[in-house]
């Protein structure tokens, strides 16, 4: 969301082809809707925008030449910047790859306009954005990982674990709820267990704590 002096979120870009980066500029730079910040483009090389003024936001297309790279090289120099990257379509190990190593969307090149912006739109949010049908591997690929925050001991019952896709992908309790056809208070107990099981004390920190970033102030 926009700080509290109203100020644009500036997202870098990390890509070689002109053409795209015109193209998502076209995309974050429209105007705002209701409800949602005005985004302005930096676009530069992963070093250019890792020594200029602070982002909270970058964009990188795995088809540049740095690639992956650039994604790794950020997220050990600055493990707070949330990551969107743009890849091949249909690759799912790939889209499994880059959340792990600490991307927060992933996006292929038929997403239109409007997939991009609400992509971002739950990124800045606090959460993350992938295809659906990829999330409960993401969640079993996490739980392998022992820095991912979560104890070697945890163990997550399938309901459980649908809660928790479902959190990452930014759902209210009632969306929730409604999704699973169960009750809104049975979400808060799901919701609250799983807290327990990782640690987590509130929601982004929860969606989050997989993900090995560093650690979120409370809300």
């Amino acid at each position: 969301m926009a700080s509290a002096k109203g100020e644009p979120i500036r997202i870098g870009v990390v890509a070689d082809e002109p053409i795209r980066v015109a193209g998502l500029a076209s995309i974050i730079e429209q105007p705002a809707e209701a409800g949602q910040a005005q985004l302005v483009l930096v676009s530069g090389s992963t070093e250019e925008l890792l020594a200029g003024p602070p982002l909270e936001y970058i964009v990188i297309d795995l088809h540049a030449s740095s690639g992956f790279a650039s994604l790794e090289t950020i997220k050990r120099a600055r493990p707070d910047i949330r990551l969107i990257v743009i890849g091949p379509q249909g690759d799912d190990e790939l889209v499994i790859k880059s959340i792990v190593a600490g991307a927060r969307a992933y996006l292929d090149l038929t997403a239109g306009p409007e997939v991009v912006r609400q992509a971002i739109d739950v990124v800045t949010s606090g959460s993350i954005w992938a295809p659906r049908r990829l999330l409960s591997r993401l969640i079993d690929r996490l739980l392998k990982i022992p820095e991912a925050g979560f104890s070697g001991n945890t163990r997550l019952t399938l309901r459980e674990r649908q809660v928790l896709e479902l959190i990452m992908t930014a759902r209210s309790n009632r969306e929730i709820a409604s999704q699973l056809g169960i009750e809104e208070r049975t979400v808060k107990a799901y919701v609250g267990r799983l807290m327990r099981k990782t640690g987590a004390d509130n929601r982004i920190k929860l969606s989050m704590f997989a993900m090995n970033l560093a650690p979120l102030d409370q809300d």
